[in-house]
């Protein structure tokens, strides 16, 4: 059995480091399914 290298698209939020494959990758989700923070894809000031 050979092994192959899958390349898949998915979001990382930059809140809690969490990464996920949506079920569909066209429409950007409104929150971490992790943490539940809708800035998932903003970073944090400091």
């Amino acid at each position: 059995m050979g092994i192959v290298e899958l390349k898949i698209k998915g979001f990382k939020c930059e809140r809690c480091n969490h990464e996920w494959i949506p079920h569909n990758i066209k429409n950007e989700p409104t929150v971490c399914p992790s943490c539940k923070s809708p800035y998932w894809n903003k970073e944090r000031k400091k």
